[in-house]
Order: structure tokens, then C-alpha cells, then sequence
């Protein structure tokens, strides 16, 4: 059997653009973006990291808005089991998948595996799914430790293997480590790509 190459998409900003907490009154909702979104990302980074539980987040946010925990973490949920991902995109990379070995690859939190997989049914459309959250790092450090982890778990070379993402900094690390990147704008989404590869 040959091996196939790796096909690593981004999720936020690349696969889908919506947000947390955006079911929340505005108020409430620029506050959230201030306290975990602001200059210091400390809190935030902790959670991508697997350091900080969905509910501990929630809490705190509560805390900080002076809110019940229960109506911003109902809202957190539905939001997460909510987000909108293209159905056309979705087929795209099922279609692709006689040729790559497809990976969501994503700097996220426990609520993308816990809700958002789940309700979407991602599992079907990816071959695995890397999430920050379970690895504990981000895809740009360590040399892109994680894109070689992957790559030697299907036997492949880097050089092999392509991105799409919307983010500058992992595209430019996957082309210095040999790898096609696909770089995400307001030109080209990520269904212009697929359309490429198929």
C-alpha cells in the first residue's frame, strides 16, 4: 500500500470563523473578548494548553462579569455545538481523503473534542484530529513539533505533506520545514484550495 501524504487544516479562521460566547448580550460578550482575549492572554493560553477545564474558564468568566455561571456556560455549549462549517467544504476534504490522510490540526480548547466534533461529526471527515489542548502545545513551537509527530506516525516526509491555514507565522514554519502551505485570506478561503487539491 502506498503511504499518502498528510493534508493538515487549521480550524479557527481557516474551517470555521464563529465565535464563543457569541450568543451572549454585546455587553456582555466584548467584556468576555477584554478578560480572556486582551494584551494579556496568560488565562487563555493556559486553557489551549490543556492547563484549564472549559468549566474553570466559564467560572472565571462569570466571576469577572459579575453573571450567573449557568446562563454564560448554557450559552458556551450552544455555541460550541453551533458553529458553522461549510457542508460543501466538509465534502471537499472527504473527497480528498482517497489521496491524503486528512488532519485538524487546531490551537483550541476541551470544547472542540467534548462539543464540537461531536455535534458536527468532524471524526468522519478527518483521519485524526490534533487539538493544542491534548498536546499541550502550540503547532509553531518546537520547530513544528507536532506537524514531524504526525508525519512519523504515517510514515511520510514533511515534504510530502501540505497546510492550510490562515495564519502566517504556521505557513512560513511549514514551508521551512519542506512542507506545502496554503495561506488563508480574504482572497483565498480554504474551499479555492481544495478545489486546487482535488
Amino acid at each position: 500500500m502506498t503511504t499518502k501524504p498528510v493534508l493538515f487544516i487549521d480550524f479557527d479562521g481557516t474551517l470555521c470563523h464563529d465565535r464563543f460566547w457569541r450568543g451572549l448580550p454585546v455587553d456582555q460578550y466584548q467584556k468576555v473578548q477584554e478578560v480572556l482575549f486582551g494584551e494579556d492572554r496568560t488565562y487563555l493560553q493556559d486553557w489551549m494548553r490543556g492547563k484549564k477545564t472549559s468549566e474553570e474558564v466559564n467560572q472565571y468568566l462569570a466571576a469577572e462579569l459579575g453573571v450567573p455561571h449557568e446562563g454564560i456556560w448554557e450559552t458556551f455549549v450552544k455555541d460550541s455545538q453551533t458553529m458553522h462549517v461549510d457542508h460543501a467544504v466538509l465534502e471537499q476534504i472527504k473527497e480528498l481523503r482517497d489521496r491524503f490522510t486528512t488532519i485538524l490540526i487546531t490551537v483550541n480548547m476541551d470544547s472542540l473534542n467534548r462539543f464540537t466534533v461531536p455535534a458536527l461529526h468532524l471524526d468522519s471527515y478527518f483521519d485524526a484530529i490534533s487539538n493544542s489542548y491534548d498536546e499541550g502545545i502550540f503547532k509553531t513551537e518546537n520547530d513544528g513539533e507536532v506537524f514531524k509527530k504526525y508525519a512519523d506516525k504515517y510514515a511520510v516526509l514533511i515534504k510530502d505533506c501540505s497546510v492550510i491555514d490562515d495564519s502566517v507565522g504556521v505557513c512560513k514554519l511549514f514551508e521551512d520545514l519542506g512542507g506545502t502551505a496554503y495561506l488563508v485570506d480574504s482572497q483565498k478561503d480554504i474551499g479555492h484550495y481544495l478545489a486546487q487539491l482535488n
